[in-house]
Parts: C-alpha cells; sequence; structure tokens
C-alpha cells in the first residue's frame, strides 16, 4: 500500500533517549499514530488506568465519556489511515470495546451520550466489510442514544428562559454548561447527518431546529461580548437549590471563563457544522458563533508559546488560594482549540489566511509543552486540568479552577487531553498532506513551463 511520504521515517524510527521535559517539535513525526500506538493501552481516566485491546492488552473500559472520546479519536484516526496496515488495529480495538461494553447512561447525563459516537464509524467500517448485521447493530446503538437525548432527556420548561435546552444532568436542575454541547448536541448532529433523512424531511428539519436551539441558548447565555468568551455554564434558574452557590443571581452565568469548557464548545460547533445542511437557516449564525469563539480565543493565544491557559482571562501571574498555584498552560483545552481552528479552516468556517499561523503555532505548541518522550520510546501528555464541575462545593470562582479538590493537574496522560491531542493532530496531518500535495502540483506546473 501507498505510505504516505512525508512521514514514512519517523513512524519507525523514534529515539529512544531518555526526556525529562517537553518534547522538541517534528516535523516528520506522525504524531496520532505515534500516541495512539503509545497510550491505546494505558491512558487514564482521572487516576484510573484505561485500557482498549492492543495486541499485549485486554480491555478494561467502561461506558463513559471520557473513553468514548478517546476511543472516537482512536476511530478517527482508523478511518483517515485505513489504507494503510498499521492503522487495522485501532479498528479492531474499538470495535472490541463497543460489542463488549455495557451500555448504561443514566437517566438524563448527557455526559455518557459521549460514548455513543463511537457507533458511526463502526457501522461504516462494518459496511465496508459487507458485514451488514454487524453495521445494523452499530446503527441501532447510536439510534438509542440519539432518542434518549431528543425524546427523553430532560429540558428547561416555559416560562423559564432558555425552554427546549437540555438539562447537562438530572440533578443539575435547569443547568446547561458548555460541555454538554459536545456530549449531546454534537452526537445529536452527526445522527442527523448520517440517518437524519431515514425519519423524513419533516423530522429531519425540526431535529436540526432543536440542535440550532442548543446552540443558541447557551451562546446567548454564556457570551461575554466585552471579553469576547463564554462562561463555564448557566442556570435558567439561578436561585434553585442546584444553582444558588455558584449562578450570578441576576445573568445565571457561572464566575469564570475555563478554558477546557470553552474548548468542548467550540469543538461541539465545527463538529455539529460539518453535517449541518448548507441551506438550513441556522446554519449562518452557528457559523457566526464560531467565528466569534475563535476571534476571542485568538486575543488569548499564549504569544511565547501558542497555547492557552486553564483560565482564559487572566495570563500565569494569576495565582489561586489557599493552594498558591499559578495559573497554567493547559493541554486538554489548548489541544481541543487547535482542533477546532484546524478543522474549522478545512471546513471553509474560519478565515485560513486570519488563523492559519495562529494554528500552526498551537499545534507546535502542544509538542513542545505537553509531549513528553519516555525511554522506552513511547511519548505521553502531560499538563492537563483532571476535572471540574459546579455545585454546593465547587463554586466555579478562580480558586476553584486553580486549588480546589477535584481540580488537579495531571501529568500521565488524562484522556481528556489525549482523545483531543489526537484529533488536533489528525487535522494538522490532513493540512500538511494537503500542502504537500499543492506544493509538488506547482513544482511540476513550473518543470512543465520550463520545458516549453
Amino acid at each position: 500500500m501507498k505510505t504516505r511520504k512525508i512521514y514514512r521515517v519517523a513512524l519507525f524510527f523514534m529515539i529512544l533517549s531518555p526526556c525529562t521535559f517537553s518534547a522538541e517539535f517534528r516535523t516528520d513525526s506522525l504524531y496520532s499514530k505515534w500516541i495512539i500506538d503509545s497510550r491505546m493501552g494505558d491512558f487514564r481516566n482521572k487516576s484510573e488506568e484505561n485500557r482498549f485491546l492492543t495486541g499485549t492488552t485486554t480491555r478494561n473500559v467502561a461506558w463513559d465519556y471520557v473513553p468514548g472520546l478517546v476511543a472516537k479519536a482512536i476511530l478517527m484516526a482508523w478511518e483517515q489511515y485505513k489504507d494503510e496496515a498499521w492503522s487495522a488495529c485501532f479498528f479492531t480495538g474499538i470495535r472490541d470495546y463497543a460489542d463488549h461494553v455495557e451500555m448504561k447512561p443514566e437517566e438524563s447525563n448527557i455526559d455518557d451520550l459521549n460514548a455513543g459516537k463511537i457507533f458511526f464509524e463502526l457501522y461504516r467500517g462494518a459496511l465496508a466489510k459487507g458485514d451488514v448485521e454487524n453495521a445494523s447493530i452499530y446503527k441501532e446503538k447510536a439510534t438509542v442514544c440519539r432518542n434518549m437525548l431528543k425524546n427523553n432527556h430532560r429540558r428547561i420548561r416555559a416560562p423559564l428562559p432558555g425552554a427546549g435546552g437540555f438539562w447537562h444532568k438530572k440533578q443539575y436542575v435547569n443547568q446547561m454548561w458548555l460541555d454538554g454541547l459536545y456530549m449531546g448536541a454534537a452526537l445529536y448532529a452527526e445522527w442527523q447527518g448520517n440517518f437524519g433523512m431515514d425519519l423524513g424531511e419533516k423530522d429531519n428539519n425540526d431535529s436540526w431546529n432543536d440542535v440550532a436551539l442548543q446552540f443558541d441558548t447557551v451562546f446567548n447565555y454564556t457570551w461575554d461580548a466585552e471579553k469576547k468568551l463564554n462562561y463555564h455554564a448557566w442556570s435558567a434558574e439561578p436561585s434553585n437549590s442546584a444553582s444558588k452557590h455558584w449562578a450570578n443571581p441576576s445573568t445565571g452565568r457561572s464566575a469564570e471563563f475555563w478554558a477546557r469548557g470553552l474548548g468542548w464548545f467550540f469543538a461541539a460547533l465545527v463538529d455539529v457544522l460539518e453535517y449541518m445542511p448548507a441551506e438550513h437557516p441556522a446554519r449562518e449564525r452557528l457559523v457566526g458563533y464560531a467565528r466569534k469563539v475563535a476571534d476571542g480565543l485568538k486575543e488569548r493565544q499564549d504569544a511565547a508559546t501558542g497555547c492557552w491557559y486553564q483560565l482564559l482571562q487572566y495570563d500565569g501571574r494569576k495565582k489561586g488560594n489557599p493552594c498558591g498555584i499559578y495559573n497554567y498552560l493547559e493541554s486538554s483545552a489548548s489541544a481541543m482549540f487547535t482542533y477546532a481552528y484546524l478543522k474549522g479552516m478545512r471546513l471553509g468556517v474560519l478565515d485560513g489566511k486570519r488563523y492559519a499561523a495562529l494554528a500552526e503555532k498551537a499545534y507546535t505548541g502542544l509538542i513542545e509543552n505537553f509531549v513528553v518522550e519516555e525511554n522506552d520510546g513511547k511519548i505521553k501528555l502531560i499538563q492537563s486540568c483532571e476535572s471540574a464541575g459546579l455545585s454546593a462545593s465547587r463554586k466555579g470562582d478562580a480558586d476553584y479552577y486553580l486549588c480546589g479538590g477535584d481540580v488537579a493537574i495531571h501529568n500521565d496522560t488524562e484522556g481528556k487531553a489525549l482523545g483531543p491531542f489526537i484529533m488536533a493532530s489528525l487535522e494538522y496531518e490532513k493540512r500538511r498532506e494537503k500542502i504537500s500535495a499543492t506544493d509538488a502540483t506547482e513544482k511540476k506546473k513550473c518543470r512543465f513551463m520550463k520545458f516549453f
């Protein structure tokens, strides 16, 4: 099979010398493959070890949004490189997970639905292999997740503002978080893009209206026009017992601009726009949201590294109390932003002239700041926020995001950093391959002109 020349050498000859600090960027390395080969059988969901089936490991992964995020990214790598023999284990490893994991999402828990995104690539892969029976099974499982969200998930009800918006979780009464758009609305859109017309034009159009409503609601209630950032969450009922500890009593907004929260939202926008029909009237609005987010984040990119801080409205001088931890460059959000910029440009949603240099610097920054080469030739990811949320014990202020009990800096490839890093790498590799192909075409044209 034909191997892409730009990446050929470094796939098999990785330097094995010890490296304590992050790695120098290598233009000839296929980082999507390298990180999957390194971590498919060993990544973390918080402190818990997770493994998908590989040649030397057995699976131990549960139905959860973090393994789902990583599995989806690995399947995206398989689909991008399915003509390469080395990618086959990516598909079989995640198919093994899908075929054996018990789907048991909690009632109205939008996070759990994210794991259902794996069924789209598995469906296409099964069809390509002529496996109609399993393709049907994967389609049905994806449909169960979509229907659970559309028909059974709790929503904000009138006369509250944001009526029709999905609650983030059952216990988070009338709350919408940026995270939920990636977990729920993006799955909803991917299902509509793959199977929506099966139910007829009216149902498909109504469902796209429903998807758009989620983004309209969250953007309108979380966007700060002056700071050009979205707050982490919003409550339609800020005085209720689930929200009063963190929600502004007047606006319903949380207090801070948490980077990974906005990363989920930015990634959700480009993922949904990949499938949303060009003629749908809401598409222009969602494109507008993506461009506003991109513009705001451009102003917050760290000039020295190309990455982004855990708390977006501050630089590294901001210190949390009482822990004394300074605001830090955070890997999962930086990877999500990089992915969204690169994909947004590829889809024509974002202006390549405006953001190409930013995205290139961001991707280089991911490698140089967060990728560590180990003694055995594998790589790992460091400096990700382990977890964050909003509740009675999680106030959502700056001190919480830097010092909170569940907010720790993770240095051993946490899945919420691994999945976005794979996806950012895939988009970067698509871009570099396209540029290489264009350069080769231009060189041929030049030789042709010289000949004549």
